[in-house]
Parts: C-alpha cells; structure tokens; sequence
C-alpha cells in the first residue's frame, strides 16, 4: 500500500512521540490494506461468475482500478476459492500489471514461458511471478494461458491438498514441544512449519465466529478428559456447524502461541476441521 521506508523510518526512529504516530500510520496503512483486499477479492470472484468461468483450468481476472499494492494477495486469496493457477491484472501506468500464483506441484514459471509471446517482461519462479504486458494482449494471453494450464496441468493437482507431519493428540502439546519446534526456526517456503493432526475433538462450548462477517473460527478444544486448549481458524467461519452440539471432529494445524495481556499460551493455528 505505501513505500517500505515508512517502516524503515519507524525501526531507526529513537524519539518516542515520533515513533508512535509513524506505527499509527503504518497500522492505519494496514487497515486500509485489509479492506481493499476484501472489496477486491469479492469483485474478483464476481467476475468470475460473470464470465461463468467457475470450471476453467485458470483464473485470469482484470480491472485496471485495482490497486497494484494488493493483487498478489488477492490472487492468493482467489486460490483459496478456486484452486489452480491465478494471475490478478490491474493497469500500470499503459501496461498492464499482474500476480501471479500457483498451486502446489505446477510450475508457474513454465506455463508463463510458454505464453511469452504475450507478455512484455515476466519474472518469478515455480509458484508465483509477476508480469506486464500491453491491454491489448490481454484476451490472447488470457486465452493461451488456459490452454498451456489444461493441456499440461495433472487433473490431481487441482486437489487441495495439505501434507501432514504427524498425528498428536492434546497431551502431546506441550511448552517442552514448542521449545522443540522453536529449533527447526526459521520456518518459510523451504522449511515449512509442521503440520500436524489430532483427532476425536470436541468444542468446549466455546465456538463461534469472530472478525468481520464472522468469518473466522475460535473456539477450545478437548480430546476425552483433556484440558481444552485454544484454537483459532482464519477464513473457516464457515465450518461452525461442524463443531457445535458435541459432535467430533478432527483438525488439522500447526502450533502458535497466543500473546495476550503479558500472557502467552499455546493454540492451534487451524488448516482444516473434518467431522467423524
């Protein structure tokens, strides 16, 4: 949304008044930022349907008022939705911008190469890339990139898929494994975080919707006898039925810890909930 110097300013800046109206601003940007990447994925997805486009190989959407700042997020986002290779557009001064993302297992950079024809400048690598081309080669680009997707994609690749590490139950989570854990750090796109899965969980009583539209999940979970422990599921508000009225479930998450008011207690940072 804004430069990254703001948040450089903010990390030298050693007068303190000074310091908190520059993280003002830089929450502020971030407000701003989450609402514009809400209102753009919904138009995004609109699109789609507009164009019946719902059982194609690819999403390739456009709007030249999107906001450059935010289209790789949307274009995750639209993943999340459809799952398959996605590029968001956007105008970019007389060109045309966009990001792009894949799924696990494609080779996005391939796929881009072989529509090169089309496009200015491009650049990434296996699972996201950017690129830029002339408006007018947008329906010939959007058009060959369809065909090299359906033409080289595997039909199980369009399966989201979510790999797990091992299965634990709650006794297992304890602050000894997060010290453990802490030890495989710094986690990223090499060195993912571990993935795990319990199952025959309850919800405490406690489960319900939280954020704007409810679209996140909280809640406490309990397996037999066991001490409920937090959880917290971003974008699965809608799976709410699938915990209440004492039914059992299984999860799947990686660990977090929840820092709140100087305490700091371990949760579940939620992938996926499957009822018994």
């Amino acid at each position: 949304m804004e430069h990254g110097r703001y948040a450089v300013s903010l990390l030298i800046e050693s007068d303190r008044v000074k310091a908190e109206e520059m993280a003002a601003a830089i929450e502020q940007f971030n407000t701003d930022r989450r609402g514009l990447d809400q209102v753009i994925t919904e138009e995004a997805l609109d699109q789609i349907k507009e164009n019946k486009e719902e059982e194609r190989y690819t999403s390739v959407v456009y709007n030249d008022s999107w906001h450059k700042g935010v289209i790789g997020i949307v274009a995750s986002r639209l993943t999340e939705t459809y799952y398959r290779p996605t590029l968001v557009f956007t105008k970019s001064g007389d060109k045309l911008a966009a990001s792009a993302r894949s799924v696990r297992g494609f080779d996005l950079y391939n796929a881009l190469e072989a529509c090169k024809e089309s496009l200015e400048q491009f650049g990434g690598h296996k699972y996201a890339a950017g690129l830029t081309m002339r408006e007018s080669q947008y329906e010939e680009f959007k058009a060959r990139f369809e065909d090299v997707v359906s033409e080289t994609i595997s039909p199980e690749l369009l399966n989201p898929e979510i790999r797990i590490d091992a299965e634990i139950s709650l006794a297992d989570i304890t602050p000894k494994l997060m010290r453990i854990l802490r030890q495989f750090e710094p986690f990223g796109p090499g060195n993912m975080k571990p993935v795990f899965l319990t199952q025959q969980l309850c919800d405490s009583g406690y489960a319900k919707g939280v954020g704007e539209g409810d679209k996140h999940l909280k809640m406490a979970v309990v397996q037999g006898n066991s001490n409920p422990i937090q959880a917290i599921g971003f974008g699965l508000g809608n799976k709410l039925s699938l915990v209440r009225d004492n039914k059992q479930f299984s999860l799947v998450y990686s660990l977090d810890e929840n820092h709140w008011n100087g305490t700091v207690s371990l949760q579940l940072k939620l992938k996926d909930i499957r009822q018994a």
